[in-house]
C-alpha cells in the first residue's frame, strides 16, 4: 500500500492507491462496464492492465448470456484490451495467477476470491463492479489499509490430507466472520512446504473467514514458478524492482498483528465443511456414509493439475457409482492433465469432463443440483442454493470427492476406496 500510494501507510489509514492490474469476469464485466459508461467514461486508464476472463457461464447457456458475452467482447475490442480470454480459457483466477500476478503487485478482481492472488506474494482483493468501473477509469482505488492477522503452521500434512484439508480447519477455528477486513499472513513449515496450487486453495478461501485479502510471503516456490511461467506473459508491477522485474514485500520483525494463530497440522484428518455454512467445519469420521447424488471437483479452488491428478491416482482403474463432474480451472491445467494421461483415467473411472471454467460451483447451468440433492464439492462455498435451490453441498478435498466418488457417499480417501 505504501508503494501504490507513495505514502508511509498503516493500518487503518484510508488511502488512494494505484492499481497494477484489474480483473472483471463475464458474471462482473456486464456490470462494471454499465457503470463506467453510465459515469460518462469513453476509455480505460490502461488497456495493459486490464484483464477480462469469461469463465463463469461458459459456454453461454442461453440468449441472453449470448448477448451479454457479445456486448463485452465488442467492448474490449473497443477499448484495446489484450488480455481478453473467451470461453474455455480458464477460471480468473488462475488465469491471472499463470500469467499476471507478481509479488508486490496489488490488483483488484470484481470477484470475492481474488485473494488468491496472495498465494504469488501479491495483495489481491476482491471490490464491487462500480468499484472496478472507478479502476477503468482512473487506475486508483480508496482503501482502508487492513490490520493483519499472523497464522504459523507446523507439521507435515499427512497421506491424503492436503492443502484444504488445512484450510477449512483453519476457517472451522477462526469462523465465517473471524478476519473481517483484515490481511491474513501464513507462515511455517507447512506453508513453506506446499506448492503453488496449495498456496492458491489456501489463499483462496481467506474470504471466507472475511479476510481483505490472504498472503503468502514469496520465497524460492514462488520465484521459481513466476520465472518457469515465462515473463513474456506476465505483467510488470509498479515501483522498485529487485531486479527480477517485481518487487516482493516481507513483513517487518516487528510487525504488531491484531492476533497471532498457530496450529500443528501432523495430525490432521480429512475436513468436511457441512451445510449450509463453510465454517461448519467436522473431521470426516462425523459425516462418513452421508449419501451424496453428485460430486464436483473443480473451481478456483481445487481445479488445478495437482487436485485432478490426486483424484485420478485413486480413481485409477475402478470406477465411480455417483455421477461425478470434472471442471479443469484452465486451458492449460486441462492439456497437462491430457499429455499426462489424466484425463483418460478419469474418463475411464466414469467422471464427466467439462470445459475449463467455473462449472457447478455457481449453480448457473452445468451440476445444478435437484431439491434435496446433496452434492460432495472442492468448491470454496456451500451456503443454501449455491447450487441449486434446494441442494446440500459438503466441500472437501480432491482426494475425500474421489473417495465419495467411488463410494456412493462420503467417505475416508485415507482406507483406500473400493
Amino acid at each position: 500500500m505504501s508503494r501504490a500510494t507513495g505514502t508511509d501507510a498503516r493500518a487503518g489509514d484510508f488511502v488512494l492507491a494505484d492499481i497494477d492490474c484489474a480483473m472483471a469476469h463475464d458474471g462482473t464485466s456486464v456490470l462494471a462496464v454499465k457503470a463506467f459508461t453510465e459515469m460518462g467514461a469513453s476509455q480505460v486508464w490502461d488497456p495493459d492492465r486490464i484483464v477480462i476472463p469469461f469463465d463463469h457461464i461458459v459456454p453461454s447457456n442461453k440468449e441472453t448470456t449470448s448477448v451479454l458475452h457479445h456486448k463485452i467482447r465488442k467492448w474490449v475490442q473497443r477499448q484495446g484490451i489484450k488480455n481478453f480470454f473467451d470461453i474455455g480459457d480458464g477460471i480468473c483466477h488462475q488465469i491471472v495467477s499463470e500469467r499476471f500476478a507478481r509479488p508486490g503487485m496489488l490488483i483488484t478482481g470484481a470477484d470475492s476470491h481474488s485473494c488468491t492472488y496472495g498465494a504469488l506474494g501479491a495483495f489481491g482483493t476482491g471490490v464491487g463492479a462500480t468499484e472496478m468501473a472507478e479502476v477503468f477509469i482512473s487506475g486508483k482505488l480508496w482503501f482502508k489499509v487492513p490490520q493483519s492477522i499472523r497464522i504459523t503452521v507446523d507439521g507435515a500434512l499427512p497421506d491424503m490430507v492436503s492443502a484444504k484439508d488445512a484450510t477449512l480447519h483453519f476457517i472451522g477455528e477462526i469462523g465465517a466472520g473471524g478476519a473481517t477486513y483484515k490481511a491474513i499472513e501464513y507462515y511455517g513449515e507447512t506453508i513453506a512446504d506446499l506448492s503453488i496450487a496449495g498456496r492458491m486453495t489456501l489463499c483462496n478461501m481467506g474470504v471466507e473467514m472475511g479476510a481483505k485479502a490472504s498472503i503468502i510471503p514469496p520465497d524460492e516456490v514462488t520465484f521459481d514458478f513466476i520465472g518457469r511461467r515465462g515473463s513474456e506473459r506476465s505483467g510488470e508491477s509498479r515501483g522498485e524492482s529487485d531486479g527480477r522485474g517485481y518487487s516482493p514485500v516481507y513483513a517487518d520483525p516487528d510487525a504488531a498483528y491484531t492476533d497471532e494463530l498457530f496450529f500443528d497440522v501432523s495430525d490432521l484428518p480429512p475436513q468436511v465443511a457441512t451445510p449450509h455454512t463453510v465454517d461448519n467445519v467436522q473431521p470426516i469420521d462425523k459425516v462418513e456414509g452421508t449419501h451424496v447424488d453428485q460430486v464436483f471437483i473443480g473451481s478456483c479452488t481445487n481445479g488445478r493439475f495437482e487436485d485432478l491428478k490426486a483424484v485420478a491416482d485413486i480413481l485409477d482403474g475402478k470406477k465411480v457409482c455417483v455421477r461425478t463432474v470434472v471442471a479443469p480451472a484452465s486451458r492449460s491445467v486441462l492439456l497437462q492433465a491430457v499429455h499426462a494421461g489424466v484425463v483418460e483415467t478419469l474418463l475411464s473411472a466414469g467422471a464427466v469432463i467439462l470445459p475449463p471454467g467455473c462449472g457447478p460451483c455457481l449453480g448457473a447451468h452445468q451440476g445444478v443440483l435437484g431439491e434435496g440433492e446433496v452434492c460432495l464439492s472442492t468448491a470454496n462455498r456451500n451456503f443454501k442454493g449455491r447450487m441449486g435451490t434446494g441442494g446440500f453441498i459438503y466441500l472437501a478435498s480432491p482426494e475425500t470427492a474421489a473417495a465419495t466418488a467411488l463410494a456412493g457417499e462420503i467417505a475416508d480417501p485415507r482406507d483406500g476406496g473400493s
